[in-house]
Protein backbone atom coordinates (compact mmCIF):
# COMPACT_ATOMS: atom_id res chain seq x y z
CA UNK A 1 0.00 0.00 0.00
CA UNK A 2 1.13 3.17 -0.70
CA UNK A 3 0.51 6.54 1.29
CA UNK A 4 0.27 9.60 -1.20
CA UNK A 5 -0.50 13.41 -0.06
CA UNK A 6 -1.26 16.20 -2.07
CA UNK A 7 -3.02 13.31 -4.46
CA UNK A 8 -4.89 16.45 -6.29
CA UNK A 9 -2.39 18.71 -6.52
CA UNK A 10 -0.55 18.53 -10.27
CA UNK A 11 1.89 16.09 -8.99
CA UNK A 12 0.10 14.02 -6.54
CA UNK A 13 -2.82 13.64 -9.12
CA UNK A 14 -0.45 12.09 -11.91
CA UNK A 15 1.64 9.52 -9.14
CA UNK A 16 -1.74 8.30 -8.27
CA UNK A 17 -3.21 7.53 -11.85
CA UNK A 18 0.42 5.73 -12.78
CA UNK A 19 0.20 3.84 -9.50
CA UNK A 20 -3.56 2.87 -10.47
CA UNK A 21 -2.42 1.95 -13.77
CA UNK A 22 -0.22 -0.44 -13.05
CA UNK A 23 -3.31 -1.16 -10.40
CA UNK A 24 -0.62 -0.65 -7.10
CA UNK A 25 -2.94 -0.31 -4.11
CA UNK A 26 -2.69 3.35 -3.04
CA UNK A 27 -4.43 5.59 -0.18
CA UNK A 28 -4.66 9.11 -0.93
CA UNK A 29 -4.70 11.57 1.70
CA UNK A 30 -7.31 14.27 0.87
CA UNK A 31 -9.11 17.38 2.16
CA UNK A 32 -12.36 17.04 2.50
CA UNK A 33 -13.36 19.84 0.11
CA UNK A 34 -10.69 18.88 -2.83
CA UNK A 35 -11.62 17.18 -6.04
CA UNK A 36 -10.40 13.79 -5.04
CA UNK A 37 -13.82 11.57 -7.13
CA UNK A 38 -11.87 11.08 -10.49
CA UNK A 39 -8.62 9.51 -8.80
CA UNK A 40 -10.96 7.06 -6.43
CA UNK A 41 -12.84 6.09 -9.59
CA UNK A 42 -9.28 4.71 -11.19
CA UNK A 43 -9.37 2.83 -7.59
CA UNK A 44 -7.33 5.16 -5.03
CA UNK A 45 -8.70 4.95 -1.64
CA UNK A 46 -9.45 8.68 -0.17
CA UNK A 47 -8.36 8.87 3.15
CA UNK A 48 -9.92 12.46 4.25
CA UNK A 49 -8.45 14.35 7.18
CA UNK A 50 -5.93 17.16 7.86
CA UNK A 51 -2.56 17.30 7.70
CA UNK A 52 -2.00 19.74 9.87
CA UNK A 53 -3.41 17.03 12.58
CA UNK A 54 -0.58 14.45 13.71
CA UNK A 55 -3.67 12.10 14.62
CA UNK A 56 -4.95 12.62 10.70
CA UNK A 57 -1.39 11.82 9.89
CA UNK A 58 -1.10 8.20 11.80
CA UNK A 59 -4.45 6.87 11.27
CA UNK A 60 -3.66 7.27 7.42
CA UNK A 61 0.20 5.55 7.96
CA UNK A 62 -1.80 2.18 9.26
CA UNK A 63 -1.19 -0.53 7.00
CA UNK A 64 1.25 1.20 4.44
CA UNK A 65 4.53 0.30 3.47
CA UNK A 66 5.54 3.03 1.13
CA UNK A 67 5.16 6.63 1.55
CA UNK A 68 4.95 9.58 -0.95
CA UNK A 69 5.09 13.04 0.06
CA UNK A 70 3.69 15.43 -2.49
CA UNK A 71 1.85 18.30 -0.95
CA UNK A 72 2.77 22.11 -0.51
CA UNK A 73 1.40 24.94 0.92
CA UNK A 74 2.22 27.26 3.89
CA UNK A 75 5.49 26.86 4.57
CA UNK A 76 5.67 26.58 8.27
CA UNK A 77 2.36 24.42 8.71
CA UNK A 78 2.38 22.15 5.70
CA UNK A 79 6.12 22.55 4.20
CA UNK A 80 7.53 21.88 7.83
CA UNK A 81 5.41 20.80 10.28
CA UNK A 82 3.05 17.76 8.49
CA UNK A 83 6.28 16.53 6.74
CA UNK A 84 7.98 16.40 10.27
CA UNK A 85 5.08 14.54 11.43
CA UNK A 86 4.48 12.44 8.19
CA UNK A 87 8.11 11.13 8.82
CA UNK A 88 7.89 10.28 12.74
CA UNK A 89 4.76 8.11 12.01
CA UNK A 90 6.13 6.70 9.01
CA UNK A 91 8.99 4.93 11.01
CA UNK A 92 6.13 4.45 13.76
CA UNK A 93 4.84 2.20 11.46
CA UNK A 94 7.52 0.76 10.03
CA UNK A 95 7.12 1.98 6.60
CA UNK A 96 9.96 0.36 4.01
CA UNK A 97 10.41 3.14 2.15
CA UNK A 98 9.83 7.18 2.28
CA UNK A 99 9.77 9.42 -1.16
CA UNK A 100 10.26 13.07 -0.61
CA UNK A 101 9.23 15.47 -3.31
CA UNK A 102 11.50 18.66 -2.29
CA UNK A 103 13.00 21.86 -4.51
CA UNK A 104 16.14 22.24 -6.51
CA UNK A 105 18.14 24.90 -4.39
CA UNK A 106 16.90 24.40 -0.88
CA UNK A 107 20.16 23.83 0.02
CA UNK A 108 21.81 27.13 -1.18
CA UNK A 109 20.78 29.47 1.96
CA UNK A 110 18.17 31.77 0.30
CA UNK A 111 16.80 33.73 2.98
CA UNK A 112 13.77 35.38 1.04
CA UNK A 113 12.32 31.84 0.31
CA UNK A 114 10.41 30.28 3.92
CA UNK A 115 9.68 27.03 1.44
CA UNK A 116 12.96 26.25 0.89
CA UNK A 117 14.51 26.77 4.53
CA UNK A 118 11.47 24.72 5.07
CA UNK A 119 12.08 21.82 2.64
CA UNK A 120 15.88 21.82 3.49
CA UNK A 121 15.18 20.97 7.17
CA UNK A 122 12.66 18.33 6.07
CA UNK A 123 15.14 17.22 4.18
CA UNK A 124 18.22 17.06 7.01
CA UNK A 125 15.30 15.40 9.38
CA UNK A 126 14.52 12.65 7.02
CA UNK A 127 18.04 11.80 6.38
CA UNK A 128 18.44 11.22 9.77
CA UNK A 129 15.58 9.27 10.80
CA UNK A 130 16.46 5.88 10.50
CA UNK A 131 13.79 5.05 7.27
CA UNK A 132 14.85 4.24 3.91
CA UNK A 133 14.41 7.32 2.02
CA UNK A 134 14.78 9.14 -1.64
CA UNK A 135 15.03 13.07 -1.61
CA UNK A 136 13.53 14.59 -5.21
CA UNK A 137 14.92 17.98 -5.84
CA UNK A 138 13.06 19.31 -9.35
CA UNK A 139 13.58 22.76 -10.27
CA UNK A 140 9.74 22.96 -11.53
CA UNK A 141 7.18 21.18 -13.58
CA UNK A 142 6.36 21.83 -17.14
CA UNK A 143 2.74 21.49 -16.41
CA UNK A 144 3.03 25.10 -14.71
CA UNK A 145 3.45 26.45 -18.39
CA UNK A 146 0.19 25.23 -19.96
CA UNK A 147 -1.43 27.88 -18.67
CA UNK A 148 0.62 30.44 -20.58
CA UNK A 149 1.29 28.56 -23.59
CA UNK A 150 -2.85 29.57 -23.66
CA UNK A 151 -1.97 32.55 -22.78
CA UNK A 152 0.30 33.14 -25.65
CA UNK A 153 -1.65 30.96 -28.21
CA UNK A 154 -4.67 33.63 -27.52
CA UNK A 155 -2.58 36.32 -27.61
CA UNK A 156 1.03 35.80 -28.53
CA UNK A 157 2.10 37.63 -25.94
CA UNK A 158 4.75 36.66 -23.60
CA UNK A 159 5.15 37.89 -20.16
CA UNK A 160 8.67 37.32 -18.88
CA UNK A 161 9.46 38.70 -14.81
CA UNK A 162 13.06 38.83 -13.86
CA UNK A 163 16.89 37.86 -16.16
CA UNK A 164 15.54 36.40 -19.57
CA UNK A 165 19.03 35.04 -19.49
CA UNK A 166 18.65 32.98 -16.24
CA UNK A 167 18.92 29.23 -16.67
CA UNK A 168 16.64 26.91 -15.87
CA UNK A 169 15.53 22.85 -16.86
CA UNK A 170 11.62 22.59 -15.94
CA UNK A 171 11.03 18.53 -15.86
CA UNK A 172 7.60 16.36 -17.12
CA UNK A 173 5.45 15.99 -13.74
CA UNK A 174 4.76 12.36 -16.21
CA UNK A 175 8.55 11.68 -15.43
CA UNK A 176 8.86 12.59 -12.09
CA UNK A 177 5.68 10.66 -11.22
CA UNK A 178 7.57 7.64 -12.46
CA UNK A 179 10.90 8.30 -10.69
CA UNK A 180 8.95 9.25 -7.58
CA UNK A 181 7.26 5.25 -7.57
CA UNK A 182 10.42 3.28 -8.99
CA UNK A 183 12.30 4.93 -6.25
CA UNK A 184 11.15 2.78 -3.51
CA UNK A 185 12.45 -0.03 -5.48
CA UNK A 186 15.58 1.18 -6.77
CA UNK A 187 18.49 -0.22 -4.70
CA UNK A 188 20.41 3.46 -6.58
CA UNK A 189 18.18 5.56 -5.50
CA UNK A 190 17.98 4.42 -1.71
CA UNK A 191 18.96 7.00 0.83
CA UNK A 192 19.98 9.29 -1.77
CA UNK A 193 19.14 13.22 -2.86
CA UNK A 194 18.69 13.95 -6.07
CA UNK A 195 18.66 16.48 -8.22
CA UNK A 196 15.39 16.13 -11.24
CA UNK A 197 15.46 18.06 -14.12
CA UNK A 198 14.66 18.21 -17.72
CA UNK A 199 17.06 16.95 -20.26
CA UNK A 200 18.21 20.09 -21.51
CA UNK A 201 19.52 23.52 -19.87
CA UNK A 202 17.25 26.45 -21.44
CA UNK A 203 17.42 30.08 -20.54
CA UNK A 204 14.00 31.43 -19.34
CA UNK A 205 14.20 33.79 -22.96
CA UNK A 206 13.57 30.66 -24.85
CA UNK A 207 10.47 29.90 -23.66
CA UNK A 208 8.82 32.01 -26.13
CA UNK A 209 10.76 30.79 -28.84
CA UNK A 210 9.71 27.38 -28.28
CA UNK A 211 5.99 28.20 -28.01
CA UNK A 212 6.19 30.32 -30.60
CA UNK A 213 7.38 27.43 -32.74
CA UNK A 214 4.46 25.45 -31.47
CA UNK A 215 1.98 27.98 -32.32
CA UNK A 216 3.26 28.92 -35.76
CA UNK A 217 3.35 33.01 -34.80
CA UNK A 218 5.41 35.47 -33.76
CA UNK A 219 5.40 35.48 -30.17
CA UNK A 220 5.89 39.64 -28.77
CA UNK A 221 8.19 39.55 -25.01
CA UNK A 222 6.99 41.88 -22.39
CA UNK A 223 10.41 41.81 -19.60
CA UNK A 224 9.22 43.38 -17.17
CA UNK A 225 11.54 44.28 -14.20
CA UNK A 226 11.74 42.70 -11.01
CA UNK A 227 11.24 46.64 -9.12
CA UNK A 228 7.68 46.40 -10.33
CA UNK A 229 7.56 42.89 -8.75
CA UNK A 230 8.90 44.25 -5.52
CA UNK A 231 6.81 47.25 -5.68
CA UNK A 232 3.88 45.29 -5.58
CA UNK A 233 5.28 42.66 -2.86
CA UNK A 234 5.83 45.50 -0.50
CA UNK A 235 2.66 46.86 -0.66
CA UNK A 236 1.73 43.47 0.66
CA UNK A 237 2.95 44.42 3.77
CA UNK A 238 0.70 46.73 5.98
CA UNK A 239 -2.17 43.95 4.40
CA UNK A 240 -0.92 40.71 4.77
CA UNK A 241 2.58 40.05 6.10
CA UNK A 242 2.10 36.39 5.48
CA UNK A 243 1.23 36.17 1.86
CA UNK A 244 4.38 38.62 1.12
CA UNK A 245 6.92 36.05 2.70
CA UNK A 246 4.88 33.43 0.65
CA UNK A 247 5.67 35.90 -2.16
CA UNK A 248 9.46 35.86 -1.65
CA UNK A 249 9.73 32.09 -2.05
CA UNK A 250 8.28 33.22 -6.18
CA UNK A 251 10.72 35.90 -5.97
CA UNK A 252 13.41 33.56 -5.60
CA UNK A 253 12.71 31.35 -8.16
CA UNK A 254 12.70 34.56 -10.26
CA UNK A 255 15.89 36.05 -9.50
CA UNK A 256 17.99 32.90 -9.65
CA UNK A 257 18.27 29.92 -12.23
CA UNK A 258 17.49 26.74 -11.21
CA UNK A 259 18.78 23.81 -13.51
CA UNK A 260 20.64 20.58 -13.87
CA UNK A 261 23.72 20.05 -15.77
CA UNK A 262 23.98 17.38 -18.14
CA UNK A 263 25.63 14.98 -15.64
CA UNK A 264 23.03 15.06 -13.20
CA UNK A 265 20.65 14.04 -15.50
CA UNK A 266 22.74 11.25 -16.96
CA UNK A 267 23.72 10.52 -13.87
CA UNK A 268 19.79 10.24 -12.85
CA UNK A 269 19.03 9.03 -16.40
CA UNK A 270 21.46 5.94 -15.95
CA UNK A 271 19.82 5.36 -11.75
CA UNK A 272 16.28 4.55 -13.25
CA UNK A 273 16.76 3.72 -16.52
CA UNK A 274 14.65 5.78 -18.29
CA UNK A 275 14.94 9.30 -20.67
CA UNK A 276 13.76 11.96 -19.68
CA UNK A 277 11.18 13.90 -21.89
CA UNK A 278 12.15 17.92 -23.21
CA UNK A 279 10.06 20.58 -22.52
CA UNK A 280 9.06 21.18 -26.57
CA UNK A 281 8.24 17.73 -26.23
CA UNK A 282 6.19 17.59 -23.53
CA UNK A 283 4.19 21.31 -24.48
CA UNK A 284 3.02 19.92 -27.98
CA UNK A 285 2.01 16.38 -26.62
CA UNK A 286 -0.39 17.97 -24.16
CA UNK A 287 -1.39 21.02 -26.38
CA UNK A 288 -2.27 18.72 -29.19
CA UNK A 289 -5.00 16.96 -26.84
Amino acid sequence: MFLVTGATGALGGKIVTQLRERDWPVRMFVNLFSAYEELAYRGATPFIGDLRRERDIAKACQGVRYVISAHTGDAEALDFRANIDLIDQAKAHNVEHFVYLSVLGCDRGFQDGPTFKARREVEKYLAASGLNYTILRPPGLTSYLLPLAERVRETGIYVLLGDPLNRISPVSADDLARLAIASVNCEGARNQTLPVGGPEVLKRQDLPRILGGIWQREVQIINVPMWIFDLVRGGLGPINPAAQRQVGTLRTLLTNEFFCTPAEISRLESIYQLKLESLETYLRRYLSK
